[in-house]
């Protein structure tokens, strides 16, 4: 080191070479890596050392795919910036100009509006199916197709996907399954055990679990995940280290919140079939032997003010996300869905009257009460 205080405080290292045995996995807040000469430097590009610049890879965020794909049952997993940045570079590791994707209908309004309208102008054909139909997926099979693409819970009507059975067509026909496992989880569903090849999550919602963070995770065939990673790389998709960071920390309290998230909504669901305001309860049945998710959707009756409703909500907050520890509500003909055309938003069934909860982990008679309240104020008089 230099002896002049201009380069003394350019280059502190104090710490740089010293062991460290933290019990948490340190914040590798760096955008590259040191190499002690040109043989070091070469010793990555022969897959010799692991790290050389934040964009291609950091510890941090493998330790976020690795965990995910741990708790999956997947041999491989790889972090992005988003949940729709893990979407795109799942289906770009498969398709590519001249290819055709199947994705059922009712899908995540976000994830709709990527493949009906980015992928066409990447030279990818996308068929939307409603799977919940019976719709015989077979039917639209091509030539040049290479995957399905469904979630294993529906957003916002909250389908069940039939994984095992979609997984067996997909590998029938040489098809690569890619399943959104966001509002499942592991906790509640392994799509990769069930015979997905690509399990998708948005890392912002129950990984993260605490409204702080966006992120994004890919878990798969570790052929495929190599090329989604390359994706990722070359399209600026990484995710920074220190949110993978707090990803790995919310991922630890996954099983406790989810068991409380579960409860809770559950028990709200329930109460919720019993109140006169309500037309209908989505909620899913036979997910898990653990619980059927954190999510409720309600279609409230046209004797109800739906800006009332909201109006009522007290401590209920509108958010357009889920899976924070708080109860929040959705409207999703205002927030996830509205960039879709009138008739697509009816066909799927997103009503004016359509509320999506995402369940909190706060007591379920405090939660219940919220929207009996709610639900009681917004009665048109």
């Amino acid at each position: 080191m230099g002896k002049h205080f201009d380069t003394k405080s350019v280059h502190l290292s104090g710490m740089e070479e010293k062991k460290i045995n933290s019990k948490s996995t340190p914040i590798y807040q760096t955008s590259a890596f040191k190499f002690k000469d040109l043989e070091d430097l070469e010793n990555f590009y022969q897959g010799k050392n692991d790290y050389l610049y934040t964009r291609v890879g950091n510890p941090n965020t493998d330790e976020l795919g690795a965990a995910v794909a741990q708790l999956e049952g997947a041999p491989s997993g790889v972090a992005a910036a988003s949940g729709t940045a893990a979407i795109l570079a799942g289906v770009l590791a498969v398709a590519k100009q001249g290819d055709h994707v199947i994705a059922a209908t009712d899908i995540y309004g976000g994830t709709y509006q990527l493949l009906a309208n980015e992928l066409p102008d990447l030279g990818i054909e996308v068929s939307f199916v409603d799977f919940a139909e019976g719709e015989k997926i077979a039917d639209h099979i091509k030539a040049n197709t290479k995957m399905v693409y469904s979630e294993s819970i529906s957003n916002p009507l909250l389908r069940r996907e039939d994984i095992e059975a979609l997984g067996a067509l997909a590998r029938e026909a040489q098809l690569v399954l890619m399943v959104d496992n966001t509002f499942a989880t592991p906790y509640l569903c392994r799509p990769y055990e069930q015979g997905a090849d690509l399990v998708v999550h948005s890392a912002t919602k129950y990984i993260g679990g605490h409204s702080d963070i966006t992120a994004g995770v890919l878990v798969g065939h570790e052929g495929l995940i190599e090329k989604a990673n390359q994706k990722i790389v070359n399209l600026g998709s990484s995710l920074s280290p220190f949110e993978a960071w707090l990803t790995c920390r919310g991922l630890k309290t996954l099983s406790v919140r989810m068991e409380r998230h579960v409860a809770n909504a559950q028990k709200l669901a329930d109460a919720l079939h019993k109140h006169e305001a309500v037309e209908k309860v989505y909620y899913p049945e036979d997910v898990s032997p653990l619980g059927n998710g954190a999510i409720v959707t309600i279609d409230i009756t046209a004797t109800c003010d739906v800006e009332r409703f909201f109006q009522s909500l007290g401590w209920i907050k509108i958010v357009p996300t889920l899976a924070g520890v708080e109860t929040s509500v959705s409207y999703p003909l205002a927030t996830s869905h509205r960039a879709l055309p009138p008739e697509t938003r009816d066909q799927l069934g997103i009503t004016e009257g359509l509320i999506r909860i995402s369940v909190g982990i706060e007591a379920a008679d405090d939660i219940i009460e919220g929207f009996n309240q709610a639900l009681n104020q917004a009665k048109r008089n």
